[in-house]
C-alpha cells in the first residue's frame, strides 16, 4: 500500500462502491473504493500461477468477499468490479490471449470466470491502462484532459488517457509504448520481445542491468564494480546509490536512461498531444526527493525541449505518478465506474 494514501470509513464513503483488482504475476492487490475514488480497505494474495487462472479467479473472488468486510461494506452496494491484467489480451471478448508472465493461462476468458465466480459485472482492462487511469482519476493527473504514464520497472508498461478515455487499439494492443522504437540502427540494442530498437531496450530496468554489466565486462573503473564482486545484485538502485555519491559510471547510465525515455516521450508527445507526461513504477531513481531524481527528470525534459515542438514542450507537464502500487486496482476500479455509468 501507498503510505500516502489514507482509508476512510464506509460512513464517510459515498456509494455506489466499486472494487479493483490489479493481477499480477507474484501477486494480486486487491481494493475497493468509493465514487470518488477513495480506497477503504485493500489486501494483497499470492497469484500461484502455478496454480491455474481458474484457481486464481476463484482467489480474486475471495479477497474480494474480505476488502468488502474488512471495509464494512455489504456486497449488494458494490455496482461494478475492474480487473487489471498484465499481457497480450482481447479486452472487448475479456480474454487473455498470450500471457507472458502467466503460464498456462492462454486464451483464458478471465473476465466472465471472474464475474461468475464474484456474482458482479467485471470490466476487463490492460494492468497499464488501469495504472493510467488511476493516476488520471484521483493521482497526479486529476488536473489532466489527457496523459500518457510510463512505468518503469523490468520493462516499460503504459497507459494513454485521451479525453477521459483509454486507449485500447482495435486489437487490444493500444499503449504499448515501451516497444515504440527509437533506434532503427541495424545493430541497436535488443528488447526482451525480440526485436531491436525499442525504448525497452535502452531505458528499463533490465536495460539498465545489461548497460551497467556490459561496461563492468569492459573493465572500466566503477565504484561499481568491488559491490557487484563482494556478492551484491547488480541493481538499478545499485547503480543510483553510486551515481549519487559521484560515480562517472553510474552517473553517465542514469543519464543514458534519461536521454532515451526524452526521445521516446517526443515520439509520443507529436502523436498524442498529452497534457501531461507521468512516470511511475520502481525506477525512478530517487524522483523528486533526491538530487540524482531531479536530475534525472530534467534530463529528460531537456532532451523534450531540443526535440518536440517548441509550444508542446512548453506547456507539458512532466511528473511523477502519486498512487505507487495503489495506482492500478483503484485505475481498474475507475475504469469499472466508467464502464457502470455507461450502462446505467
Amino acid at each position: 500500500m501507498n503510505e500516502s494514501r489514507q482509508f476512510i470509513s464506509a460512513d464517510e464513503a459515498q456509494a455506489p462502491f466499486f472494487v479493483g483488482v490489479d493481477l499480477g504475476g507474484q501477486s494480486i492487490k486487491i481494493g475497493v473504493v468509493d465514487d470518488r475514488g477513495r480506497p477503504l480497505s485493500w489486501l494483497s494474495v499470492p497469484t500461484e500461477v502455478e496454480l491455474g487462472c481458474e484457481a486464481a479467479c476463484q482467489r480474486m473472488a475471495g479477497g474480494i468477499d474480505r476488502v468488502l468486510a474488512e471495509a464494512g461494506v455489504d456486497k449488494s452496494a458494490v455496482a461494478y468490479v475492474g480487473l487489471g491484467s498484465p499481457g497480450t489480451m482481447d479486452v472487448p471478448a475479456g480474454m487473455l490471449l498470450l500471457p507472458v508472465n502467466l503460464k498456462g493461462w492462454e486464451h483464458f476468458p478471465i473476465r466472465d470466470r471472474l464475474a461468475h465466480h464474484c456474482g458482479k459485472p467485471v470490466a476487463f482492462v490492460n494492468d497499464g491502462a488501469a495504472a493510467a487511469y488511476g493516476e488520471f482519476w484521483v493521482g497526479a493527473g486529476q488536473e489532466m484532459n489527457s496523459l500518457v504514464l510510463l512505468t518503469l520497472g523490468t520493462g516499460i508498461g503504459c497507459g494513454i488517457i485521451v479525453n477521459g478515455f483509454s486507449i485500447d487499439g482495435e486489437n487490444s494492443h493500444g499503449a504499448e509504448c515501451g516497444h515504440i522504437i527509437v533506434n532503427p540502427a541495424p545493430d541497436a540494442r535488443w528488447c526482451n520481445c525480440g526485436q531491436r530498437g525499442h525504448l525497452e531496450a535502452y531505458s528499463s530496468a533490465t536495460a539498465v542491468v545489461r548497460r551497467t554489466q556490459e561496461m563492468l565486462d569492459a573493465g572500466l573503473k566503477t565504484s561499481i564494480r568491488p559491490r557487484v564482486e563482494a556478492g551484491e545484485p547488480l541493481t538499478p538502485k545499485l547503480v543510483a546509490e553510486e551515481a549519487e555519491v559521484g560515480d562517472p559510471l553510474a552517473g553517465q547510465i542514469v543519464m543514458d536512461t534519461a536521454f532515451w525515455l526524452g526521445v521516446g516521450l517526443v515520439n509520443l508527445i507529436h502523436t498524442i498531444d498529452p497534457n501531461g507526461v507521468l512516470l511511475g513504477g520502481a525506477m525512478t531513481f530517487g524522483g523528486k526527493d533526491t538530487a540524482l531524481g531531479r536530475r534525472f527528470l530534467d534530463r529528460i525534459k531537456q532532451e523534450i525541449d531540443a526535440r518536440a515542438f517548441a509550444l508542446l514542450a512548453e506547456r507539458l507537464k512532466l511528473d511523477l505518478a502519486s498512487l505507487g502500487a495503489d495506482a492500478g486496482y483503484i485505475g481498474a476500479a475507475g475504469i469499472a465506474r466508467a464502464e457502470y455509468l455507461k450502462k446505467k
